[in-house]
């Protein structure tokens, strides 16, 4: 037979178990929420970017930079035979 003590603390560790579960839980749903958030953001950037890089040669510029930075392979295979944005019209 269990003594009350026993038993309390039984009570204890488990409720400690739970919010540590919720407390896990918790933690990945912010962390999945930060990192679509941070997808949003670079989604939103290239989006400006591409629309600045067709309008102003600063832009072509820099985007041409940034494309010459991507050294994986896996990153670079997207870009093959992409062309990115020239201006339309001369600033």
């Amino acid at each position: 037979m269990t003594s009350p003590a026993q038993e309390r603390i039984e009570k204890a560790r488990l409720k400690v178990s739970q919010a540590q579960a919720r407390l896990e839980a918790l933690s990945a749903r912010a962390a999945a929420h930060e990192r679509k958030a941070d997808t949003r953001r670079k989604i939103i950037l290239g989006g400006l970017l591409l629309d600045a890089a067709s309008k102003d040669t600063r832009y072509t510029g820099i985007l041409d930079a940034l494309l010459r930075r991507i050294s994986r392979e896996a990153d670079r295979r997207p870009f093959d035979g992409w062309e990115p944005p020239k201006p339309t019209t001369i600033d």
